[in-house]
Formats: C-alpha cells, structure tokens, sequence
C-alpha cells in the first residue's frame, strides 16, 4: 500500500516550552495526519531550523499511547485499573466532587494547577477563568522563572533586550548558563552565522562540557552555583586594566565609588578558588569582552536554578553594562522580551469573575503543600481537590517523594487532564483526554524573540480527546457559573484578546502568522535610558522595587541580600556525608518530561545516566557503565554510570527527565531536588542539591 502523499503544507508554530516558539511548516497528509514538521524559512528567528525533537512530531501527536476517552480510577491508586466514561459522566462528577469540598472545606481547598506544557495563552492560562470564578486557591508560578526573571529585571528595569537576531552581527556572542544545542537551537544559529560571516568568537559558560560548548572558541566550566563569582572577578579585571566604559557608566549606571573598592576584593585569585577556573581563564574572558564592543550576552535559565540563581543572574548582566557593550548594534544581552509583550489577557483569565482574594499557593512547594506543610499551606486549609493540565508534576516537581505521598493521598480527588499517561495521570481519580496544539486554536509569545505567532487547528483531534478550553468552559458551567466567557471558542478568545491588546484584527494575523513586537533598536539597547525610574542599571539593585513592580513575595529578609552584584555563597553546602553537588541539567530529546514517550527520543536518550569526573569514579571503585544510586536526604535515585572529564571534581550532572519507571526502582531524579523556596521570591532550586554516590548493590 502506498504511503499518504502531502495534501498541502500549513503553517503552524511549536507549542512547547521553549524560548525559540518556533514557526513551523507541516505537512498534512491526504488521510488527514501530519507528515513532515519543519522549521519556517521565512521566519528571521527560526531560519528554517527546529530540534530533532520536534521535527518528528508525528511520532508524538500519532503515538498508538495518547489518552483517546475519559477514564475514571476503579482500584486503588496508582494501580492502573480504569473504566472507560462518556464525558458528562466525567465532568458531572468533577463538578458535584468539586462542590463538595468547596461545602466542607471551602472554596481554597480546590487548587487548579497548571504551566507550561503549552505556550499557548488561550489554553495554558484560561484555567485561571475557573480558578477567579470559585475563589479557588491561586499559584504562584516559581517553578520555571522565579529566579531568573528577578535578577534581569534587577539591573534593567525591564524584562527585555536587543533582538536576539542581532547575535549573528556580533563580534564575540556569550551563551551563559544554557546549553542551546538541547534547550534553544535556534540561539546556535545566529551565533554560528556571526563565526562565520564575521569571524566572531563564541564563549560558552557552563557547569560541564555539553554539545553547545564544544561548538565554542572559548569554554569555561564552572562549578556549579558559582556564576556570580565569575561575573564580579571579570568586572575586577576591567576596572583593573581599564577595560571599563567609565563614560558609559557615568551616563546610564549608578557606577559609584562604593562599588569600585567593593569589586576590588574580588579578584581574579578570588573568583578562581570559588569557581574552579584558573586565573588565567578568567583574566582571558575579561580581556575578550572588554575589548570586544559588539559582544552579545546571551543570558539562559540554568545558571539561575540555584538559591543564588537571581544574584548571579543579575551579576552577568552586569559586565555588559560595565563595557558599554549596550551601545553597540550586536552588543548587550537578552534572556527573555517576555516584558514587552503588552497582552490585556484579562477577558482571557476572568479578571472580572475574581472572587475575594485566595491564598497563593507555590507551584514548586506542591509536595509540602499536599502533605500539609502549614506555611506552605499560608496557615489555610489542606487542598482536597486538584484539576492539573499542561504539566506532570509526578516527574518535573522537586523533592518527589513528598509530591508522590500527596497525590496519592486518598482523601485528594485529582483530575488530570493530559495527552498520555502520564505519572501524574497515573495517580488520578478522573483522567480526560486532551488535544494537541494542531487540534485548536491558540496564540504563543515568544520569550526568546520579538514575535507573537498564531497557531490554527488544522486537523482533527483523535478519539474524545477535548481541549483546555472547552474543558474549563464546560466545568464552569456545571458549577454554575453562566458567564458569557464560559461560552467562547478559543478563536473568539485569540481574537478578543488581540482586540483588547491593541494588536491587529486576527483575520489579518492569520494571513502572515505572527505580529511582531520588535521594538526599536535604540529602546531595546536602553539607549535612552534603563528600564528604572532614573534611568540607570542598577549594580546596586533595589530588591524591594523588583518586587512591587511585579508582585513578588519575599521569602528572605531583605537584609540578608548583597548589597551589590555579588557572588552569594547561600546555596546547600556540601559535607562529609554528601560530598558531591548534583545539577539536572536538559536533556537533547526531551522537553522536561515532554517527549520522553516518544520512540525517537528514548532512542536517543537511552536509559538515565549520572555524569561522574573519572578522578572520583576511581577514588569511588565506579567504572563506566556501573549501576550507581545517588542520594541525599530527600530520596534516592538509581542511574548508570558515564565518566565524563568536562566536570569539576565533586559534580555530578544527570541530564534528563526520564519516566520515572526508566529509573531501577521507579523513582526519578527530581527524587533529589529540594522544594524549598529560594531567595529572594521563591523558585525552584533544580541544579543546587548536595548528593552523595555509590556503586549500587547487586
């Protein structure tokens, strides 16, 4: 028989969580399945290039495991014994349970919890329609952005930065803590195509040797947690050797004296005793950036994953504000324009349904706040009833043992609205089948660029599988609620919310794909001023200011803060009993734990595996390929072991969010990670957990 034929090629864009959103082009077969996925080339961003992840996406939306029909639990929890129900059925027992507890324990113990599985707006954030019309409890999104999103905003103002296109104009482009070749591709292309059209010098800085620092010029491993460190040792060398743009800084900084004799104490001995780097490593780097106007810092989420995260963020940021690299087209630095996107979502969310204020519940504390912890819990109520969708917190939430004993509490009524089966599906009461991001309507920003894109429903989805949307409207309907928001499609939402933002008409957007937000290259350098009232970057920053422009909760004293860019040595110490820092770093084919049911990317990825230096390995009795446990006092995790030479001594690197049944003993590697919430506002702190390692029993 011969295999379907491409009927046309639509354009579309990837729903996953990924700074890049990249524009797609797929092919629709004449049987109505998708066929190839490949990178727009007419977009400027994504260049016609896209991971391999995604690329065999009809691996992951034809997968023969995709949830096709309501189920409901039958047996114990966790024990895989479903009976197949029609969907009122399944939503007329969400509703009467939901009521329930809203009766005997109310309203705010129902937690709706959600991210970012989707970066569509409609069907990501629509869940807060039903959480505003009950009084539900709300979440206080930490897991992903809580420590990085601070410490930008801390020295700019703004959650903003020059066009990461510009990257390819630049004579010398620094990707600081993310390994793009796994987590942004499309970064890898503006970078190489600045090496080859312009000669420009690529600096990699990491925590090891990964796929992105092999491509560099220059690659500086660290140890992990140890970023602001580097930053304040290279800003002692530009003083030092009068690499500074003192003009530039007297212009646009609050450069004092103050903090001139507070960077001379951090000197390139210093920095190098805590990160590892030699002096010469460090004084190189300097002398690189501080003689290279057009350098473009390229500023990821991985080094911010420690409780020092929004210190040290804020710390590199600061070296291109010291050089004046700002200035140049193809110099200063981005992380994310998430703060310019100027979206009026509030018809989207249901603003105007909000009943009372309810307590806010931290997304990355769920394990403690399931299992009753009383200031995660904000001194209320236990939950009793969850609706999750867009996320899998059995595998991607830290501190897993206490996670895995909240959800299987009996007395929580869990619904799991997903894709697959997933963990967390696993351990409901009511699993709903959902649709896949060409099954709807949606539109994505784009954190890591300047462009909105819309995203069409162009095939239909397989089984009952329903959306977000439709599930959020029907729910809220049910619990009474006959608000004309509950009766949209998702398109009539796109097209609302882009009326209400100012944007173009919809129909207009849907003939291009995107609207671009690019702002004008003088105000995306700061040209005219830093996003602060004075107009100045801040390398002394007003923590406090950060939190009231974007509602932050403190979870430190103030005081406690360093006064100015900094390395803050507050993260979990090492100690005789647990001698090894562990990060959990990406992997190349999974997205979190997105993919890692797909045949390609368990190919790819093959079983879970820790990195161990060789010197440690021998002192140990480990060699390659031994079964190993790592552990601390939160759980233990089993992996296999891989030597690996580009780590410091007394690291460990797992790379992956695997199943937690790909783990001997079924317990994954978030088993290790701490809940607990780190300065200055909360955040999840993956890559900072103290471990120790040996060679499992046989």
């Amino acid at each position: 028989m011969n295999a379907p034929i491409p009927q046309r090629t639509i354009r579309s864009v990837c729903p996953h969580d990924c700074p890049s959103v990249c524009a797609l082009d797929v092919d629709i077969l004449s049987d109505g399945t998708i066929g190839r996925v490949r990178g727009a080339k007419d977009d400027p961003y994504t260049a016609g290039v896209i991971c391999e992840k995604v690329a065999r996406y009809s691996e992951r939306i034809h997968h023969p495991e995709r949830l096709l029909h309501p189920l409901r639990r039958v047996g114990p929890k966790g024990a895989g014994q479903w009976e197949q129900i029609s969907w009122d059925e399944a939503l007329d027992e969400i509703a009467s349970r939901f009521l329930a507890v809203e009766a005997e324990n109310g309203a705010e113990s129902v937690w709706p919890y959600f991210y970012a599985g989707t970066m569509g707006h409609v069907h990501r954030d629509g869940i807060e329609r039903l959480r505003a019309v009950r009084g539900y409890s709300h979440q206080y999104d930490t897991i992903c952005v809580g420590l990085s999103w601070p410490g930008y905003i801390a020295g700019t103002g703004l959650l903003g930065g020059v066009n990461p296109e510009q990257m390819a104009e630049s004579d010398c482009v620094v990707i600081w803590g993310t390994n793009a070749v796994h987590t942004q591709v499309n970064v890898m292309t503006h970078a190489m195509r600045a090496r080859k059209q312009r000669g420009a010098k690529v600096v990699v800085i990491d925590i090891y040797r990964n796929a992105t620092m092999e491509q560099a010029d220059m690659g500086l491993v660290l140890r992990p947690g140890t970023d602001g460190a580097l930053a304040v040792a290279t800003m002692h060398v530009l003083l030092r050797d009068g690499l500074a743009d003192r003009e530039y800084m007297r212009e646009f900084t609050d450069f004092t004296p103050e903090f001139e004799s507070h960077l001379q104490l951090r000197t390139p001995q210093w920095g190098a005793e805590i990160t590892g780097l030699t002096v010469e490593e460090i004084e190189a780097f300097a002398h690189l950036v501080g003689k290279t106007p057009r350098t473009f810092f390229r500023l990821g989420y991985g080094f911010s994953r420690q409780r020092n995260g929004a210190t040290a963020v804020h710390a590199a940021l600061s070296i291109p504000a010291m050089t004046g690299a700002w200035q140049h087209r193809g110099g200063g630095a981005f992380h994310s324009n998430s703060g310019t996107w100027a979206l009026d979502k509030s018809r989207l969310e249901g603003v105007h349904l909000q009943k009372g204020s309810p307590r806010l519940l931290d997304m990355s504390e769920i394990g403690p706040i399931l299992t009753g912890d009383t200031r995660a819990l904000r001194g209320g109520k236990p939950v009793h009833a969850m609706i999750v969708q867009n996320t899998n917190p059995a595998v991607v939430a830290p501190d897993q043992a206490l996670v895995r004993q909240g959800l299987m509490r009996d007395d929580l009524f869990l619904v799991v609205h997903e894709q697959f089966m997933t963990e967390t599906a696993e351990l409901a009461d009511i699993v709903l089948p959902a649709t896949m991001f060409l099954e709807h309507n949606d539109y994505y920003t784009r954190g890591g660029h300047t462009r909105i894109l819309y995203g069409a429903k162009v095939v239909e989805a397989p089984g009952e599988a329903r959306s977000n949307h439709d599930v959020i409207n029907a729910l809220a309907l049910r619990l009474g609620s006959d608000d004309a928001v509950f009766h949209t499609s998702d398109r009539d939402v796109v097209a609302d919310t882009f009326a209400r933002s100012g944007y173009p008409a919809l129909e207009k957007v849907e003939k291009t794909g995107f609207v671009d937000r690019e702002r004008p290259d003088g105000v995306a350098r700061f040209a005219g001023g830093f996003g602060w009232p004075d107009g100045r970057y801040r390398f002394a920053p007003d923590w406090q200011a950060v939190a009231d422009r974007k509602g932050y909760r403190w979870v430190c004293d103030p005081a406690e803060m360093p006064r100015y860019a900094d390395h803050w040595a507050v993260n979990e110490a090492t100690d005789l009993e647990h001698p090894f820092k562990l990060a959990t770093s990406p992997a190349r084919a999974f997205l979190n734990s997105s993919f890692n049911q797909t045949p390609g990317s368990l190919r790819r990825e093959g079983e879970p595996t820790v990195f161990i230096h060789p010197e440690n390995a021998v002192r140990l009795g480990i060699v390659h390929g031994d079964a190993v446990v790592v552990g601390n006092r939160r759980g233990q995790v089993e992996l296999t072991a891989f030597l690996h030479t580009g780590l410091c001594t007394g690291v460990l690197i797992a790379e992956g969010l695997h199943r937690n049944k790909a783990h001997r003993g079924g317990r994954g590697i978030n088993m290790l990670t701490s809940a607990e919430p780190a300065p200055p506002f909360g955040g999840a702190p993956f890559h900072d957990a103290a471990v120790w390692i040996r060679k499992a029993s046989c």
